[in-house]
């Protein structure tokens, strides 16, 4: 099943996986170490992870190292810029209100 970027990110637990990989390649194990959960749980949302292509493993003798990717990461960042750009616009307008205000 090939899954989606955004429903990938969508769970706060996956979200946390992909911040504590993005500093680091770590193994299923020591990602579960950081959660209150067993390492099955984990590991089913390292599979959602990778379905999306968020994540890259790699064999290292008999470990396998998740690593971010940060490329497919791009989609949401390209998804959210018009957001980001109406949201900046809106500010810098209310920014040009507020002072024009404080100027009175």
């Amino acid at each position: 099943m090939r899954r989606d970027v955004f429903q990938a990110i969508a769970d706060p637990t996956r979200r946390a996986i992909l911040t504590l990989i993005a500093m680091q390649a770590m193994t299923p194990n020591a990602l579960a170490e950081h959660f209150d959960t067993s390492r099955q749980a984990v590991s089913k949302h390292i599979k959602v992870l990778t379905e999306c292509q968020l994540v890259k493993q790699e064999v290292s003798g008999r470990e396998i190292y998740y690593h971010f990717n940060p490329k497919k990461m791009k989609e949401v960042d390209r998804w959210l810029e018009p957001f980001r750009n109406l949201w900046e616009d809106r500010f810098n307008k209310l920014d040009i209100v507020l002072n024009q205000l404080k100027k009175k």
